[in-house]
């Protein structure tokens, strides 16, 4: 009896990744016939609350390409893949009180900010660079343009994904 009940309830659990993939999918499926471009596999992943390095994203993406790659992912094969990422919870993204520790090595002085040029030299001279591009979208979102410097706590309260 309990076997049954767990199944139910992974069913419906399994019903309702089903439904965020087809609704986050449609989204970016312009021709409505199943299919996205390549580049917005990243986006789709991301906005259902998954955060996969950017190595990780390209094996996904292998992993639902067709055999000639055609430069659109059908949703019959995006599917399942991303039904089981889900299922198998991969990909979380990093919890808050370790981006709060992340940024505060970067402020020894704990000022509880960092400044745009800090922020610029740190993502674009440290561990693995931030591209041009990278850099633009983040200080567009992280930078207080009249103080000219990223809140920390302010920024990591706005990126953390709430789970409910």
């Amino acid at each position: 009896m309990a076997d049954d009940k767990e199944r139910e309830g992974t069913e419906l659990v399994i019903a309702e990744f089903h439904k965020k993939i087809k609704d986050a999918f449609e989204v970016f499926d312009h021709e409505a016939n199943n299919t996205v471009d390549v580049r917005e596999i990243g986006t789709i992943i991301r906005s259902l609350g998954c955060c996969p390095s950017e190595g990780e994203l390209h094996d996904l993406i292998v992993e639902v390409e067709e055999e000639e790659p055609t430069g659109y992912i059908r949703f019959e094969k995006f599917l399942p893949v991303m039904t089981k990422v889900l299922l198998e919870k991969r990909y979380r993204p990093i919890p808050e009180d370790i981006l709060l520790r992340a940024f505060e090595v970067l402020d020894p002085s704990k000022r509880g900010f960092l400044t745009k040029e800090e922020l610029i030299k740190y993502m674009t001279e440290e561990g693995e660079p931030f591209s041009q591009e990278e850099m633009e979208e983040m200080l567009s979102a992280a930078i207080d343009p009249e103080s000219n410097s990223i809140r920390y706590k302010d920024y990591i309260a706005m990126m953390v994904v709430d789970d409910g």
